[in-house]
């Protein structure tokens, strides 16, 4: 096994402890959030908001860095009854389609994000510019992930997704 693959594979190891480290923060002031309100009828303000940061957090972090290609939902109805081969030169459109909106919309994604810096949440007070940066790193993840596919789908390196 190459460098690069175990360097990978440590880094997705890394990424799926930090969504794990997500879920179960966003459990914990989810049940905070209970019981502070049903049991001891005094409403903590903040957990809601930690909870609904977290799981969009959660849900791109993910997205981008966690879930595998073979993990996607996709509509493959169509898709699993192709060939190999019109499997790849649809994998390496769709992937160039992905690359190319992300890309294109990558300087606009950024200048919204820092513009965000502006503003606060409610109750955390967090910088919106640090609570929306997870949807650049999910869409360099993207880029990075849809280049590689097309690239396969491209050179024929690897199998179509979903091909058996």
């Amino acid at each position: 096994m190459s460098t690069a693959c175990r360097l990978f594979g440590w880094a997705r190891r890394r990424a799926e402890e930090v969504l794990s480290a997500m879920l179960v923060a966003m459990f914990i002031a989810f049940m905070l959030q209970i019981v502070t309100r049903y049991v001891l009828n005094a409403p903590l303000s903040w957990t809601a908001e930690f909870s609904t940061l977290a799981w969009v957090w959660g849900i791109l972090w993910g997205a981008g860095l966690v879930l595998r290609d073979d993990e996607e939902i996709r509509f493959d109805v169509l898709y699993g009854s192709m060939p190999g081969g019109v499997k790849r030169v649809c994998d390496a459109i769709t992937g160039i389609a992905v690359v190319v909106v992300f890309t294109w919309s990558l300087p606009a994604m950024v200048d919204y994000v820092t513009f965000m810096k502006v503003e606060r949440s409610a109750y955390l007070g967090i910088r919106f510019d640090l609570l929306y940066s997870v949807y650049l790193i999910f869409a360099v993840a993207m880029i990075i992930r849809h280049a590689v596919i097309a690239w396969r789908a491209v050179t024929g390196r690897g199998i179509a997704r979903g091909a058996t």
